[in-house]
């Protein structure tokens, strides 16, 4: 008996003792009767940091500063320590919110959130099954009435807490590295958006900018911002303004850039938030004022994030307006024939959720949309997913997957042609702080897009993928890709040329687009879907104009085209072929498929008014010699008798038949007769 008594006691001695360890202890003189001086400061600091808290948002990071000092004074104080867990769990350091939120459940805090919040904390440290018991207890506690409006995001906690143990189990084969202090700042750094090739690249930040930067009432973080750099030998350069015509006092992010980089659309934060516009002129190396994108498009809610289709002439935006699914969500507008962009229309369910979508982008293959979203089976806060169109219609969005996304907030994911390199937004404890800027490189054979040069890509821009997602539309087939690529060079000194580039579509006598060769290498990319009569149009200062023919066959592989080109200089005596004059076979009637090229060669007589031609036939040695050189002939007249017709002076243009006598290539091949009929001008006077 007295040994049971005995055992007793020491259990009721170790209670008290053990209540008396996990005691709530206040800042009181109750409880510091012998530091007066240091419970003064300790109270001036928390205080301090308590109205810091109430702001939220970027003055978390400042409270912690007070709060940490008064918790080195007093570290049992069950508010301070769950404060302090707040603190943290709103910060890249989220993984020491979770012992001051168990300290503060062993001091008895009466926030019965902290069990909420200790879940949070462990769900973003990847404690999966240890966040569900937090969850759950959590939802046990709550009353009847506070379970109807709290029970929905619980419950999407846990599955986020499922999604995430099934991810990590199959994590996808990618390295993930930061930028770097080049790009990244202790500020937030987000936004990532690369032209086609990845050499060129807009982003956002949150870092003071300029002589007198502001600082939003809301988040007490500066404004954003819009930086820029370029790749060069591999290496991106360190970020830094653009031109301040892009920039305005408001909130100015990157939104969305076209798959050449001449096109950048930005988000600004004046009434309620806006898309605006702006592209950039070579010539005169400076980007056009910004102006809202279109007032069908922009509204009195808030539009974000935009993504432009390859041929640029679909839209798709982020925006919280009347008709979504679900907080904000992807809606897309079709630009006319008019110029004018049509009424948006929502993407659909099989993208957009009952919560937030965010920071889409569509890739240039036509088909892949990359977004952001808290739905489908995101892992927590913001994952990443992709979706193609296909057979007319979405395919249900993919996660890509751990350790790309993770339990926080995944955001802004872009990727160059390739399919091979990715940048995204995310807050990682080892960054730089705040968000961060990584850069994702694919491994494996699992790519999510087709491998091609790492070039300038300027995409195709022939008939445009109807994306439109309603009932009856027609179904849309993904052409394989012809990858045309190559240097423009001098035909002499061999050195690279900053060119323009025009793409038409023959058959339509259509231009499709218009762009330039890399500033420094003269490299240039094109990307044709099959099935096209392309003709392709080279011109720069002081040089002729030079054409190509690439006729695409419908074709079911993907394939490469590598075509370096000379342009030669504006001489006396100089000639080219003109590639993209077609006649009927065996006749001098010009075919539609030239007029394009005509009108070229019609453009450069015009800005050239001194210059004097000779357009010469030429066929192959097929037939009699009287014939063909008939026939040579009267080819090379409908190309003058064309110009005439078009105002050019007919004192300027002289014509001659050769018939087969100056062959370029051997008439014994198929491919050497056809380079063989040709029609070539040539300078005779400037």
């Amino acid at each position: 008996m007295n040994s049971l008594i005995k055992s007793l006691a020491l259990v009721f001695f170790l209670t008290i003792s053990s209540q008396a360890l996990t005691q709530n202890v206040e800042f009181t003189r109750d409880y510091f009767p012998d530091d007066r001086q240091g419970l003064r400061e300790a109270i001036r600091n928390a205080r301090t940091g308590d109205k810091y808290f109430q702001m939220g948002g970027g003055k978390y990071e400042k409270a912690l500063e007070y709060y940490l000092k008064a918790h080195n004074f007093n570290p049992d104080n069950a508010l301070l320590n769950y404060r302090i867990g707040v603190c943290y769990l709103n910060s890249i350091y989220h993984e020491r919110a979770i012992d001051f939120f168990e300290e503060a459940i062993r001091l008895n805090v009466p926030e019965l959130d902290v069990f909420y919040n200790l879940g949070r904390a462990l769900h973003l440290n990847y404690r999966f099954e240890e966040a569900i018991e937090n969850y759950t207890y959590y939802r046990r506690r709550l009353t009847p009435e506070e379970i109807t409006k709290k029970r929905h995001i619980i419950d999407r906690r846990i599955q986020e807490c499922e999604n995430g143990m099934k991810l990590v189990e199959e994590p996808v084969r990618v390295f993930i590295d930061n930028l770097g202090s080049r790009i990244n700042s202790e500020y937030d750094d987000y936004s990532p958006i690369i032209n086609a090739d990845g050499t060129k690249m807009f982003f956002t930040t949150r870092r003071p900018i300029g002589n007198r930067p502001r600082k939003d009432r809301n988040d007490h973080k500066y404004y954003e911002s819009i930086l820029e750099t370029r790749m060069i030998r591999g290496e991106w350069m360190p970020a830094k303004e653009p031109q301040r015509r892009i920039q305005s006092r408001s909130h100015n992010a990157a939104a969305g850039l076209s798959h050449d980089g001449e096109t950048l659309l930005i988000y600004r934060g004046a009434r309620g938030g806006d898309i605006y516009k702006t592209t950039y002129d070579s010539e005169k190396d400076r980007w056009s004022r910004a102006r809202g994108i279109s007032r069908t498009i922009n509204s009195e809610y808030h539009e974000s994030s935009a993504t432009l289709s390859q041929d640029g002439r679909t839209l798709y935006f982020v925006s919280d307006r009347p008709g979504g699914y679900g907080g904000t969500d992807i809606w897309y507008s079709k630009l006319g024939e008019n110029g004018r962009w049509s009424e948006p229309v929502n993407i659909g369910p099989e993208i957009n959720t009952e919560y937030n979508e965010a920071s889409v982008y569509k890739h240039s293959d036509g088909k892949t949309l990359y977004f952001s979203s808290q739905g489908h089976n995101s892992m927590g806060g913001y994952d990443i997913f992709k979706t193609q169109y296909i057979g007319g219609r979405w395919t249900e969005p993919e996660n890509l997957g751990y350790p790309i996304n993770t339990p926080d907030d995944n955001l802004h994911f872009t990727l160059t042609e390739e399919g091979e390199i990715g940048y995204y937004a995310t807050f990682k404890k080892e960054g730089h702080g705040g968000s961060d800027i990584y850069k994702v490189t694919f491994l494996g054979p699992e790519k999510p897009l087709i491998n091609t040069p790492k070039e300038i890509l300027i995409a195709s821009l022939v008939d445009p993928i109807d994306d439109i997602i309603m009932a009856g539309e027609v179904e849309i087939e993904v052409e394989p890709i012809t990858i045309l690529r190559g240097i423009i060079k001098d035909d002499e000194t061999e050195d690279p040329v900053f060119a323009t580039i025009r793409l038409y579509d023959n058959k339509e006598d259509k231009l499709l687009a218009e762009f330039n060769s890399h500033p420094e290498t003269g490299e240039y990319l094109i990307s044709l879907p099959g099935g096209k009569n392309y003709g392709i149009s080279v011109d720069a200062d002081d040089y002729l104009f030079h054409s190509e023919n690439i006729n695409i066959v419908e074709s079911t592989v993907d394939r490469e085209i590598i075509n370096n080109i000379r342009l030669k200089r504006v001489q006396v005596g100089v000639s080219i072929v003109l590639n993209n004059i077609f006649f009927d076979t065996g006749k001098s009637t010009l075919r539609p498929e030239s007029y394009a090229e005509l009108g070229v060669l019609y453009q450069m007589l015009v800005e050239n008014p001194s210059l004097k031609i000779k357009i010469s036939g030429h066929t192959d040695d097929r037939g009699g010699w009287d014939l063909n050189k008939r026939l040579s002939e009267d080819r090379a007249r409908a190309v003058v008798e064309f110009l005439i017709g078009r105002g050019i002076d007919r004192d300027r243009l002289q014509y001659e038949g050769y018939a087969y006598s100056k062959p370029i290539a051997s008439n014994e091949t198929a491919e050497g007769r056809q380079k063989n009929r040709r029609t070539e001008f040539e300078i005779i006077e400037n």
